[in-house]
């Protein structure tokens, strides 16, 4: 079923498009809404397409050779998932999973490729967004290299606070766990330790860095 176009002016990358090319699109995505932990995008599939988040939160998740889940990347409201598929054709490389209850818009791939081919502007906003992932997945590997859960907590949380002192909807510890390679428990008595020194803060669903040369002195093993 066709969607209102109106979806489509809360998604960055489509917002720009000219009004009918917006019309025509709408006539071909679907609205779902998925329930907490529901997968959004499989991976190993090719015909998922183009996913944009309406509202929720998603992770592009993977596992590793031990079978442990490890977190790669969040996609929030306005962002959008399952590039990859759509540029080369080939099967999703990761899982992509729902956080919290979602609404996405999903574009088939036939007509996203032919959304980028034809219009620069799209194909741009998704370059970038290859680039950014693969910045941040050279960033993960640089954390995950580190000796202690200590040391890749405070890295990542300098890698989330990266644009200023403000984490807005930080991760769950568990989130957190999974993106460096610990337990949710490990996190948790981590946690305690940096909000006893007064090295964060939290408010709501907001962290923020209070003392970043705290985190950067444990991440050089200073203390």
């Amino acid at each position: 079923m066709a969607v209102h176009v109106n979806f489509l002016n809360r998604i960055p990358l489509l917002a720009e498009l000219p009004a009918d090319l917006r019309e025509r699109l709408a006539e071909r995505m679907r609205l779902v809404s998925l329930p907490r932990r529901a997968v959004a995008l499989e991976k190993g599939r090719v015909d998922q397409g183009l996913g944009f988040v309406l509202t929720g939160r998603l992770q592009g998740v993977d596992f590793t050779l031990d079978g442990r889940e490890a977190g790669l990347y969040f996609v929030g409201p306005g962002d959008f998932y399952g590039e990859l598929t759509v540029v080369d054709g080939l099967g999703a490389p990761e899982y992509v999973i729902a956080l919290a209850k979602s609404e996405l818009l999903l574009l088939p791939c036939a007509d996203a490729r032919a959304l980028l081919l034809s219009h620069p502007v799209a194909a741009n906003a998704l370059a970038k967004r290859l680039a950014a992932r693969v910045r941040a997945s050279i960033s993960q590997r640089s954390v995950l290299a580190l000796a202690n859960p200590m040391q890749r907590l405070a890295a990542q949380l300098l890698l989330l606070a990266e644009s200023g002192a403000e984490i807005a909807h930080a991760p769950t510890h568990q989130e957190l766990a999974i993106m460096i390679n610990t337990t949710r428990e490990t996190v948790s008595r981590c946690f305690q330790t940096l909000f006893a020194q007064g090295a964060l803060e939290r408010h709501g669903t907001t962290l923020i860095v209070k003392r970043r040369e705290a985190l950067q002195a444990i991440l050089s093993g200073d203390t």
